[in-house]
């Protein structure tokens, strides 16, 4: 079947624009003039006879591909959206596309349909349109699964025109009419159903393990949980400053505290700074928190919670059964295998030839700094470590990576390492170059807790926009006693970078855009 193809909407003027949309208004107002007299359910119908789906008739009668020019014996009312069609004389082809990306061709003949329908259909369909048909499937002459068409309706008019199949959407419009990405694209869709397997996995392990899952507010009347810049509004009904949350950490913690001892929550979270490659201002986080574990069971939840993932993602491909994911530029990237464990202090140490520990003076790592062109604003000692740590040693890392025990000054919600002073129990989780995924053993003292909050406070003082105050709510809760307790938050849209290999504003299906 040759088929035509919509002009691309890109590289028309909004002249043209408008008048392709007149032209299918006036066909609206047709359909609907037609419906008055019983001739159809108008250009959109409240309903369409619809008996199965393309998929199931591909499915059913894929043996008829094998014998052109044969017949079923089966009608069918299948619905979908026209990507392509041939008007001929006599004989109009028509492929059908499902919201999955399935196709079907739809033959509407004169033979079956008689002049005036066929007449009309040509009149009145275009391409983007959704168009139900019924007939009987066969194979045409070319052996391709077919729909001979005796009854044919429009189920939705389209006003505006599709952009060119043939032609790759700009990236632009592929972010800004994800609607028309998801039509044209099949890694597009495939993008959705990835995330919806991604979390139905997450859910599934978490169950297997005993935790139950929450719901914490979005709108907090202090912002806290991580270092970061928050989004401010404000609450009519209650007169006062709020704040969208940008993590639900302080929230699981006071569950904890009052005995769900394992507990986690996928959710949104939103923070004022910049969008890249890796960051987008609003997404989705997982956080989970285990009472009597540490970070070294969270990493190892958080290791069989990812590969979980790819296995899942991998069921019915010729991976199945294996953690080695394909990315979208065809790349295989293994996830399998236990995951390497390495020093932030060591590793820096050993990238920039000269000892670096918790006592390096602020002056020296200025100096590095200097020497290395790495700025930092409002630095101190642990906010030095980790731009110097980013600059020396991150673009190393190839395999999945815990990069293990921070500066204190940087993680003001956990606790001292057991044994190594000026450092605190946590780790980032490197994969792909980017940071996926952090944990910690949590501080759980509420004396220490106040003194970090304070020192929070300070760093707000003088400058620091990401530095949290001090949260008394939190602290209360804290006095009434947590038992020691792992955790962990992890971005789910970078999750789906790491099992696809594609960039934030490809995993996340709606992203914010200027």
């Amino acid at each position: 079947m040759s088929e035509n193809t919509a002009p691309d909407t890109a590289e028309l003027s909004e002249e043209e624009v408008f008048e392709q949309k007149q032209v299918r208004l006036d066909k609206r107002d047709k359909l609907n003039a037609l419906a008055e007299g019983d001739l159809g359910g108008g250009a959109y119908p409240v309903s369409v006879p619809v008996t199965t789906t393309i998929a199931a008739v591909r499915a059913t009668w894929a043996h008829l591909e094998d014998v052109a020019d044969s017949q079923s014996g089966e009608t069918v009312g299948i619905a979908g959206r026209v990507v392509f069609q041939r008007n001929t004389g006599k004989l109009c082809f028509a492929s059908l596309q499902a919201g999955d990306g399935t196709r079907i061709q739809a033959m509407v003949s004169f033979g079956e349909v008689g002049e005036e329908s066929l007449a009309r259909y040509k009149e009145l369909v275009d391409l983007g349109d959704h168009l139900f048909v019924s007939g009987e499937v066969i194979s045409s002459r070319r052996g391709e699964l077919s729909v001979m068409v005796k009854d044919w309706q429009i189920a939705a008019k389209a006003l505006a025109p599709l952009p060119n199949m043939y032609a790759d959407l700009s990236e632009e419009t592929r972010v800004r009419q994800r609607y028309l990405d998801l039509i044209q694209r099949e890694q597009a869709r495939t993008n959705v159903v990835t995330r919806a397997k991604t979390m139905a996995s997450l859910r599934e392990t978490f169950a297997e393990h005993g935790f139950i899952e929450l719901e914490t507010p979005m709108l907090q009347t202090m912002h806290g949980g991580a270092s970061a810049r928050p989004f401010v509004t404000h609450s009519n009904a209650f007169d006062m400053q709020l704040f969208l949350r940008i993590a639900p950490e302080l929230f699981l913690k006071r569950a904890v505290v009052g005995g769900l001892e394992r507990v986690f929550e996928i959710n949104r979270n939103f923070r004022n700074e910049g969008a890249d490659s890796t960051h987008s201002p609003e997404f989705a986080m997982l956080e989970f928190y285990e009472a009597y574990g540490d970070y070294n069971d969270a990493a190892a939840l958080t290791q069989l919670l990812i590969q979980n993932t790819a296995l899942k993602v991998n069921a019915g491909t010729e991976r199945e059964g294996t953690h080695v994911v394909r990315w979208a530029d065809g790349t295989l990237f293994d996830l399998g295998g236990d995951w390497d464990r390495i020093s932030m202090y060591g590793t820096l140490s050993e990238a920039a030839g000269r000892e670096i520990t918790p006592q390096t003076t602020v002056d020296e790592l200025l100096a590095l700094a200097a020497a290395e062109g790495v700025e930092v604003k409002l630095p101190n000692h642990g906010k030095l470590v980790e731009e110097l740590w980013e600059h020396f040693v991150k673009d190393q890392l190839t395999r999945p990576t815990f990069v293990m025990d921070f500066p204190v000054e940087t993680s003001p919600l956990t606790r001292h390492h057991r044994s190594i002073p000026g450092v605190v129990e946590k780790w980032d989780l490197y994969v792909r170059g980017f940071e996926l995924a952090t944990g910690y053993s949590e501080l759980i003292d509420p004396v220490i807790q106040r003194e970090r909050f304070v020192q929070q406070a300070r760093e707000a003082a003088r400058g620091d926009d990401e530095a949290m105050g001090v949260d008394e709510e939190f602290l209360r809760a804290l006095e009434h006693g947590m038992p020691p307790s792992a955790g962990v938050g992890m971005g789910m849209d970078r999750l789906l970078m790491a099992l696809t290999g594609l960039g934030i504003r490809e995993t996340i299906l709606f992203p914010l855009v200027k």
